[in-house]
């Protein structure tokens, strides 16, 4: 089965349409590289699309109606929102499922070392990756640290063009003839990621230059990035023990291609769905069914913990939500509206790759400007840990696509054996309510840089609108 190219159908205003979309996109890539920094342009976005926080609905008691806009977050890592419909909550929602957390380097709680007249930050790597991809390659510092007495300082070094960055060295290929023999996930060990961060001793001042050499610093180095980090940035070395720090690539996003038909980016594993769905979210009408977008956490280490989508948090959303909409009179109603719901985990899949096309079984295949993809099942091998979509459910997708024009193609990820991967998609299928993939074919995956192509960013915005507005099992 062959499936159209989308650049074909697209009027000069649908063009303009998907470049200011991409753009916008672009931008919230290029400022969104963790998940907190994420959080805080969905507010803002949210806020200024008249959503309104979820607490303070609460403290209010004001019964919600249809048209209301609703949002929280948790822990300033994850976002659940709420546009309520004409129907009641008893008939279910249309859902969208996105996460804001992408593969990286996390600073260590005690990372500050010297070494050879280096000063390095020690760190420990967050998903899946190649790590020899994380050498020799600019690099910024992107997080939180926290002091005792509860004030933040948000860090932010090596995206403006004046500030400095950070590296991982590599080793010479001069001598790397035994490097050069190691597999691919040997070549760099993961305690070998350590961020080098500085080369310049301590420069001591007037009244401590009469000190002996025995009084001098032990660790010169580390000692005047201490100095560094207290002066400018206002924190001390055991402060590190209340910080989030994540190293990730240093720069923007940027149209990819000689066309422009691309872009490239850290991070678009999955905030490509997240900014869609989010857009989408903010830009539908009211819906006979309350639309809800979920923006989480921790998918790519397994979705666990607090602001993971295995967390109690977003049934707990509802279930307030719910409250205010005064159809909460028991456990019971939630458990009905969540079975009720539909679901599109918005993830992305794995695009053919030109260079790699062994690894892909094409008829069962995803092509970078092909469309929005589905996945009917992911998983490993067979189907395990997967979400195996109804076909009932794939139907009535495909007759509210082609109704609204959206281009779409089917795949799976890989060869059957090569590998496999997984989503959200089954956490939200074990309340009973109908879930398939669908987002984002992406070349690159997991890497510091990878590809996508703007008719499919904005197909997935188009399908996303057109699911939450016609689903209605």
């Amino acid at each position: 089965m062959e499936y159209d190219k989308v650049w074909k159908k697209y009027s000069q205003a649908e063009l303009k349409k998907l470049e200011k979309l991409n753009k916008d996109y672009i931008e919230f890539l290029s400022n969104g590289k963790t998940e907190r920094e994420c959080v805080d342009q969905i507010v803002n976005m949210a806020e200024a699309a008249g959503f309104v926080e979820l607490d303070k609905l609460i403290g209010s008691r004001r019964k919600l109606k249809a048209g209301d806009k609703v949002y929280s977050v948790w822990m300033n890592k994850s976002v659940v929102m709420f546009r309520i419909g004409n129907k009641p909550f008893s008939e279910g929602m249309n859902i969208l499922g996105a996460h804001i957390d992408s593969p990286r380097m996390d600073v260590k709680s005690n990372p500050l070392y010297e070494k050879d007249d280096f000063a390095l930050l020690d760190t420990h790597y967050y998903g899946g990756i190649k790590k020899y991809q994380y050498t020799a390659l600019p690099l910024a510092i992107h997080g939180v640290v926290v002091k005792k007495d509860g004030s933040t300082i948000e860090i932010n070094i090596g995206e403006d063009p004046d500030d400095p960055v950070f590296f991982v060295s590599d080793l010479l290929i001069h001598l790397a003839q035994d490097q050069m023999d190691k597999k691919a996930s040997k070549v760099v060990e993961g305690e070998d990621l350590d961020v080098i961060v500085g080369n310049k001793p301590i420069i001591l001042g007037k009244e401590t230059r009469t000190k002996t050499k025995t009084e001098e610093s032990k660790e010169p180095v580390k000692d005047a990035i201490l100095q560094i980090l207290k002066e400018q940035y206002g924190f001390e070395e055991k402060d590190f023990f209340s910080a989030e720090l994540e190293v990730v690539p240093a720069g923007r996003a940027r149209e990819a291609g000689f066309d422009r038909s691309m872009i490239l980016s850290y991070g678009q594993d999955d905030r490509v769905c997240a900014y869609t769905s989010l857009q989408a979210m903010i830009d539908l009408p009211v819906c006979d069914r309350t639309v809800c977008t979920i923006l989480v956490d921790k998918e790519e280490i397994g979705s666990v913990g607090a602001t993971g989508m295995k967390s109690k948090f977003f049934e707990n959303a509802v279930a307030e939500v719910m409250n205010l909409c005064r159809e909460y009179d028991s456990e019971l109603d939630l458990k009905r509206c969540l079975a009720r719901s539909c679901m599109l985990s918005s993830d992305v899949s794995a695009g053919v790759d030109p260079n790699y096309e062994s690894v892909f079984e094409k008829k069962n295949a995803a092509f970078l400007g092909g469309g929005i993809v589905f996945n009917k099942f992911t998983g490993a091998r067979g189907k395990s840990g997967s979400n195996d979509a109804n076909a009932e459910y794939i139907a009535a997708i495909r007759r509210i696509f082609e109704l609204a024009d959206v281009s779409y193609q089917f795949a799976e990820l890989g060869k059957v054996d090569q590998g496999g991967g997984g989503t959200i998609a089954y956490i939200l299928a074990l309340y009973g309510m109908n879930v398939i993939d669908s987002g984002v074919a992406v070349l690159n995956m997991h890497s510091p840089w990878e590809a996508t192509s703007k008719a499919d960013v904005y197909e997935t915005y188009r399908g996303y609108i057109a699911f939450c507005e016609g689903m209605d099992l």
